[in-house]
């Protein structure tokens, strides 16, 4: 007999789970208000609330048909992991590695990743931050319609699948990130509403009503998060969390739900021996996000930053397209700002949104910050899901790497975007429910429409070619003049782990020297010079001091005492 027990204040007068055919009936909790519990016999089980149909076990850590089938236990002391000396690292000094389990590989799963991982280590990246996993209706998907945050997408390989995927990672001393989503649920497949207040209409969300983290009822909901989230750090031994979209999650408690959170994964922490983290994807440009808890922060580790982002890509690319459009101005002076301040918009007016925006970020802690130069967000979210190396020749796409991997940030990198991938990454879903996709597939045309593009233009999200022409084409790494730009990569991240000055996170160690009319720029990183030239033609950049030794360039260099001469599209680190 096994103790099944769900959460469900909405049942009047009765919760049954089925196990099988037969219908057993729980008993109310006397000491949790709106919990009910009860014995009955092992296998794949639904909850029946008041004589209504079998729904999936909130907490259902296995969905074996699907997000609305029948739920599934797992035994998590079962899985034999290996024996490693992998005990976790720290995320300041790290670098990342994002990738989409489904578009990896051909073969979409977490064994095939897996078998990718030497890759990586040769890469020479710390950590592989995966893409939500939580099932999802249809096969493809980006993972961020997810449902069952507790379960794992059975086409992926289901939670057997994510274990042999982190152990396989830690026996080769890469970290492993887990991109989780709590600020909505997807459309399709999410029962959560029937069994109690989950969401809430005192907030509103561009999906529509909030997750209830401040109206009542929203302990149990917050304890329904956080239980999740220590639940991929313990029983799937992940090393981080990255948070989507956390500006949407709307709060007014005193104690707000990321701080809540923090202190859980922190405590988590000090109970396994060994570092977690969390990492935010925020749209507020505020430092709070990352400060201490002690001093009124929310106590995560680090948050993307896309205004390094977007300054990075108008320099390299001239586009000034919407929210690009503070950035392109004068891009040079924009990026430069990022590297010494963190934030662009630090209290400025944001023409993209129509009001100032942000607060400044703070000395030093640059760590605190991802920095990358493509991101599923900034090459997914664009009409065409085109990547900036269909645009730009190598040693442009050299020098954005350049940028990224000698920052003062925590650098992240796009899968396929060390080797320049001519493949695309799009928008594709599998949604099944036919008025959904048509939904999904018109919202997405009107969108682009009104910047221009043509409806026929617009990739069909459920078109199964969709996501074959997102999958990387791994043979691309090994031809010219891919494997050029691969070999850059791994020159750069080694020279990050050799040379401790190119990854300082001091951001008031940080100096730039920049020719906006000229295209040129020089970022100082101690006795190190990382310079780099956009013009058009060749330029001699001043170091401020004589340089010794260029010690790796991509493209031409050549010294001349105090300066250091570069062809267009070229970088060159320098030591002085």
């Amino acid at each position: 007999m096994s103790r099944y027990e769900v959460w469900a204040p909405y049942a009047t007068h009765r919760v049954d789970v089925q196990v099988g055919e037969a219908i057993h009936e729980l008993a109310r909790c006397p000491d949790r208000d709106g919990w009910w519990t009860g014995e009955a016999p092992e296998g794949d089980y639904s909850f029946r609330l008041d004589g209504g149909p079998p729904l999936p076990d909130p907490r259902s850590p296995r969905q074996p048909h699907g997000p609305d089938g029948p739920s599934r236990a797992v035994d998590h002391a079962a899985f034999r992991w290996s024996r490693t000396g992998w005990h976790g690292r720290a995320l300041p000094g790290a670098v990342l590695y994002e990738l989409h389990v489904g578009t990896f590989t051909a073969r979409g799963t977490f064994d095939a990743a897996a078998e990718q991982l030497d890759h990586l280590v040769e890469l020479g990246v710390d950590f592989v931050e995966l893409m939500p996993v939580c099932p999802f209706p249809g096969r493809h998907g980006w993972g961020y319609d997810g449902v069952s945050l507790w379960a794992v997408h059975e086409p992926y390989g289901g939670p057997e699948g994510l274990k042999r995927f982190v152990d396989a990672a830690h026996r080769k001393g890469l970290g492993v990130v887990l991109d989780v989503v709590h600020n909505h649920l997807g459309p399709s497949g999410n029962h959560l509403p029937a069994y109690g207040p989950y969401f809430t209409d005192r907030h509103h969300t561009p999906w529509g009503s909030a997750v209830n983290l401040d109206a009542p009822g929203s302990d149990e909901v917050r304890a329904y998060l956080i239980g999740s989230a220590l639940a991929w750090l313990r029983d799937y031994r992940i090393d981080g969390l990255r948070l989507d979209a956390v500006h949407a999650l709307a709060d007014d408690r005193a104690v707000h739900f990321l701080e809540e959170l923090s202190h859980a994964v922190e405590r988590l922490a000090v109970a396994s021996n060994r570092p977690l983290f969390l990492i935010a994807e925020s749209d507020l440009n505020s430092p709070r996000t990352t400060d201490a808890r002690e001093a009124g922060g929310q106590g995560l580790t680090a948050q993307w930053s896309d205004d390094f982002h977007h300054a990075l890509h108008c320099a390299l690319t001239g586009e000034s397209q919407g929210y690009y459009g503070d950035f392109a101005r004068q891009p040079l002076a924009a990026l430069a700002k990022t590297l010494r301040r963190g934030f662009f918009h630090d209290g400025t007016w944001s023409s993209f949104r129509e009001r100032t925006h942000g607060r400044p970020f703070g000395p030093g802690g640059g760590h605190r910050l991802l920095g990358y130069l493509q991101t599923h967000d900034q090459v997914g979210n664009r009409a065409l899901g085109d990547r900036i190396s269909t645009s730009l020749p190598a040693g442009r796409l050299a020098c954005g790497a350049a940028l990224v991997l000698t920052s003062p940030f925590t650098p992240m990198l796009f899968m396929g975007e060390e080797w320049g991938a001519a493949t695309p990454w799009q928008y594709f879903t599998d949604h099944t429910d036919p008025d959904l996709a048509e939904a999904v597939r018109q919202g997405r045309r009107r969108e682009f429409a009104e910047h221009g593009w043509a409806a026929e233009a617009v990739p069909d999200p459920q078109e199964p070619a969709t996501v074959l022409r997102s999958v990387l084409d791994w043979t691309e790494a090994r031809r010219a003049p891919h494997a050029e730009l691969l070999g850059w990569y791994r020159t750069l991240i080694r020279l990050r782990r050799e040379r401790p000055e190119l990854a300082d996170p001091d951001l008031g160690a940080v100096r730039v020297d920049f020719d906006e009319a000229a295209g040129w720029l020089v970022v100082h990183r101690g006795p190190y010079r990382v310079a780099v030239n956009l013009g058009r033609g060749g330029a001699v950049l001043p170091l401020a001091a004589a340089g010794r030794e260029v010690v790796a360039a991509f493209g031409a260099a050549a010294l001349e005492g105090g300066a250091v001469r570069l062809d267009a599209d070229s970088v060159a680190v320098v030591s002085t």
